[in-house]
C-alpha cells in the first residue's frame, strides 16, 4: 500500500488515580496517536512511553519529535507492502522503539481497515478472548490495597501484579499473601534493583510468586542471568526486550523463564510476533504487556494477545479503570464469562479516537505529506 498521509498527535490523558511505581509517578499518560492514510483508507496505531524518560530512554515529546522529522518522511510517499518492509525503511534509525512503534502499529490499523479483517485473524490466531490480571500500583496504604486485591481475587481475576519499590517492598508482599495465600501473584519491579540486592530476592522465594519482572537495570541481560540462578522464583524481562535481537539474547543466555511483550516497547506489532515467534521456538512463555494507553492503542494489545504462546494472563486494562472518558471509543471492556475469569476479548476494529476529545488532549500535532 501506499503511504499518502501521515498525522500525528501527542497527548495527555489524565488518570483518575496516581500511577506510582519505582521509577516515578505519572498524573497523566502521555501518547502519542498516528492516523496513516493510503487513498481514502484511513487506520490508527498508539505508542504510549509517558512524558518523561524514566520507564525507557523515550519519552512522548522526544517520540512525537523523531516520527515528526524523521521517521514519518522515511515512509511518506512509498509503498509500504508489510509490516517487515516497514521495519527495513526505519532500520537506519537507530533504537527509538516507541517512536517505530508509532507508525507500526498505525500499519496494521490501516492493512485490517484495507483487508477488512480483525487483526488476530489476520495473524492466524484461533482465540477469541483471553484472560487477564489485575494490576496494582503503589497506593497511600497496605490497607487501601489489601481492599482492592480482595475485590479482584473475589472478581475472578486470574492474576494479580504488584508494584514493588523500597520502602513498598517484602512486608507489602507478605501482607498480600496473607488476604490471598493461593492466587497467582507477581511484582513488577521496573528496573529499580541491582545483584546486591540478592538476599531480598532470595527471600522472596517463600511466597511461591509466579515471578519477579525486571527487578535489574532496564538494559541488563548478564546480571538478569546471574540473578535467576540464584533464586527460585522466575524472572521476567521486560524494559530489556527492545526487540526481537534482545529477545534472542535473552533467551540464548537464560537471562529470565518468561518475556513480557508490549508493542510499545519492541518498536511495533511486527516486531512484537517476531518474539513470540522466537519465544514459542524455544519455549519460552510469554505475555502481552500494556502502557496504559487509550482502547485505540490497547486493542492493538488486545488483538496480539490471541496468539498461542501469549499464556499468562495479559496487562489489558478496561478503559473505566484509569480513565474517566476514554480517548476513542468504544471504550475497552472487559468479558466476564460464566465460571472464567476476567477476560478481553479480540477486537473486531481498531477504535478511532474522537475528534472532540483527542482535540481537547491534544499537547502538539502534526501532518507529513509527500
Amino acid at each position: 500500500m501506499k503511504i499518502d498521509r501521515i498525522d500525528l498527535y501527542h497527548v495527555a490523558m489524565p488518570l483518575i488515580y496516581p500511577w506510582r511505581t519505582a521509577y516515578g509517578e505519572d498524573l497523566a499518560v502521555h501518547s502519542v496517536l498516528c492516523r496513516m492514510s493510503s487513498g481514502e483508507a484511513e487506520g490508527w496505531g498508539e505508542s504510549s512511553p509517558l512524558a518523561a524518560p524514566c520507564y525507557s530512554p523515550e519519552w512522548a515529546g522526544g517520540v512525537f519529535a523523531t516520527v515528526r522529522d524523521w521517521l514519518a518522511p522515511a515512509l511518506i510517499g512509498r509503498d509500504v507492502p508489510s509490516g517487515d518492509r516497514l521495519q527495513e525503511l526505519l532500520a537506519v534509525y537507530k533504537g527509538n522503539s516507541f517512536a517505530k512503534a508509532v507508525l507500526d502499529t498505525a500499519w496494521w490499523g490501516l492493512t485490517h481497515v484495507m483487508e477488512e479483517r480483525p487483526l488476530h485473524q489476520i495473524w492466524g490466531a484461533t482465540r477469541d478472548d483471553v484472560p487477564v490480571g489485575a494490576d496494582f500500583g503503589v497506593m497511600d496504604s497496605i490497607d487501601d490495597l489489601l481492599d482492592s486485591v480482595t475485590e479482584a481475587v473475589q472478581a475472578g481475576f486470574a492474576r494479580i501484579k504488584l508494584k514493588f519499590r523500597p520502602g513498598w517492598d517484602v512486608e507489602m508482599v507478605r501482607a498480600v499473601r496473607k488476604v490471598a495465600p493461593d492466587h497467582p501473584i507477581h511484582i513488577d519491579c521496573n528496573s529499580g534493583y541491582t545483584l546486591a540486592d540478592l538476599p531480598m530476592f532470595q527471600a522472596l522465594d517463600e511466597f511461591q510468586m509466579a515471578m519477579i519482572e525486571q527487578p535489574l537495570a532496564h538494559d541488563d541481560l548478564v546480571d538478569h542471568a546471574t540473578l535467576q540462578r540464584q533464586i527460585k522464583t522466575p524472572v521476567c524481562l521486560d524494559e530489556s526486550i527492545t526487540g526481537p535481537r534482545r529477545a534472542a539474547q535473552a533467551i540464548a543466555l537464560k537471562s529470565g523463564r518468561l518475556l513480557n511483550v508490549k508493542p510499545g516497547r519492541v518498536g511495533g506489532l511486527t516486531n512484537a510476533i517476531r518474539i513470540h515467534d522466537l519465544a514459542r521456538e524455544a519455549g519460552v512463555p510469554c505475555w502481552v504487556g500494556g502502557m496504559l494507553e487509550s482502547s485505540t492503542g490497547a486493542s492493538h494489545c488486545a488483538a496480539l494477545a490471541m496468539l498461542d504462546n501469549f499464556t499468562y494472563p495479559a496487562d489489558i486494562f478496561p478503559s473505566r479503570r484509569f480513565y474517566e472518558q476514554d480517548l476513542a471509543d468504544p471504550p475497552l471492556e472487559l468479558v466476564h464469562r460464566a465460571g472464567g475469569h476476567p477476560s478481553v476479548a479480540a477486537p473486531e476494529r481498531i477504535p478511532r479516537p474522537v475528534p472532540e476529545r483527542l482535540a481537547a488532549r491534544t499537547v502538539q500535532q502534526a501532518t507529513i505529506r509527500p
